[in-house]
């Protein structure tokens, strides 16, 4: 990299052609775009929301709450586009200034709950469901850990090593092998970890285990950035099994069907609005009408 080694000005300026792939929505400042009310359905639970790893935490605990008989967490799932800027409608920025996905609101409340960022979605609903979060003490600070360990730990696998690997506009070595050495390093932390009990945070399920699995047990499946022979991702042998255990959970078969935009047409439900959708409502259904 010497031969092009970057020399940073005095004040930076954004170039709006820098960026790779997600250049044309990436800006240095906040707020609305345009206008664009947000739909409201008929359950008190509205997700707005894409199936990105991100967005699978949210479905996939939904999914979970309801296989575990609990019918108020009945919800609709409306797609937004995150390639396409609908993150900068007002009515999204109304609920996420940050203008990320997954948002949701709750309708049960006066006046209703807006709740934005993953991690806070997952504990408002374990909360609100008195499920997938243990109330005794070490548990419960056990499961917390780990749930923020994936908060910090994700961007290093995502915008970091996701985006020099599989995004940036070319690829260069000092970005990827530092990325990579990271992730590799994250996921030999969860494999030590899964050693001896069957899930993260113990022996339950718990919403540690919803917001661990998009990122790192779809590493492991080989679903992200093309990398799982650039990172040899067969050799965590316990993560590897953990993921391979969840998925094959009908809930979170499920919940990895909602909002998705791509892959095999039957694999994907762009909107969910009720539990019949899975049968009737995929984009292979609609393509057939």
């Amino acid at each position: 990299m010497t031969a092009d080694a970057y020399t940073p000005p005095r004040v930076w300026t954004w170039d709006k052609e820098n960026g790779g792939e997600f250049a044309s929505t990436n800006r240095p400042i906040a707020g609305a775009t345009h206008d664009k009310d947000l739909p409201v359905g008929q359950h008190p639970l509205q997700l707005y929301s894409q199936g990105t790893p991100n967005g699978v935490k949210i479905t996939v605990m939904l999914e979970e709450l309801l296989e575990a008989g609990h019918p108020g967490a009945e919800y609709d799932a409306w797609l937004i586009r995150i390639g396409k800027g609908d993150q900068f409608g007002s009515g999204f920025v109304e609920i996420n200034p940050n203008s990320k996905i997954p948002a949701m609101v709750d309708h049960t409340t006066t006046p209703p709950t807006r709740i934005f960022e993953s991690g806070s979605i997952l504990l408002y609903l374990a909360e609100k469901f008195g499920a997938f979060l243990p109330p005794e003490h070490h548990a419960r600070t056990e499961t917390l850990n780990w749930l923020f360990w994936q908060m910090g730990s994700a961007p290093y696998l995502g915008g970091g090593f996701g985006h020099f690997y599989a995004y940036a506009p070319e690829k260069w070595e000092y970005p990827i092998n530092r990325y990579a050495m990271e992730v590799k390093r994250q996921m030999d932390v969860l494999d030590r970890q899964l050693a001896d009990q069957k899930y993260v945070a113990g022996d339950d399920l718990t919403i540690a285990d919803f917001a661990i699995w998009p990122w790192y047990g779809g590493l492991a499946m080989g679903w992200q950035y093309n990398a799982a022979e650039f990172l040899d991702v067969q050799s965590y042998a316990h993560v590897q099994r953990w993921a391979r255990a969840l998925h094959d959970r009908p809930a979170f078969r499920r919940g990895r069907m909602v909002n998705r935009v791509a892959g095999d047409p039957s694999s994907q439900l762009h909107e969910r609005h009720a539990a019949s959708d899975f049968e009737t409502r995929t984009q292979d259904k609609i393509a057939a009408e």
